[in-house]
């Protein structure tokens, strides 16, 4: 079964410090995209104050991935402008 793209916000670079990382708009699934040539680091923290990060992955250049998160989560990678963000939703 296919799944369908429900687009729920408009595609923004990903920040690049936790300070100033995006939850998209309390997203809870974010559509990642790296338009570079080079591939990033992507990280998932609790919130901007930096004190706990959840996790990291790796995005490769040409790469796009669908991150599920909690809505006040936020988002943002390890340099550079080219990984983009957006809030979308999946259906059946």
């Amino acid at each position: 079964m296919s799944q369908r793209l429900q687009v729920k916000g408009t595609q923004v670079a990903v920040p690049n410090s936790v300070g100033a990382a995006s939850s998209f708009s309390e997203a809870t699934c974010v559509r990642l995209v790296n338009n570079g040539s080079s591939g990033r680091t992507v990280t998932v923290a609790e919130d901007n104050s930096g004190s706990t990060t959840i996790g990291t992955f790796s995005l490769l250049a040409g790469q796009t991935e669908y991150l599920q998160k909690y809505p006040s989560n936020v988002v943002f990678v390890g340099g550079g402008t080219d990984v983009q963000g957006a809030s979308v939703g999946l259906t059946n």
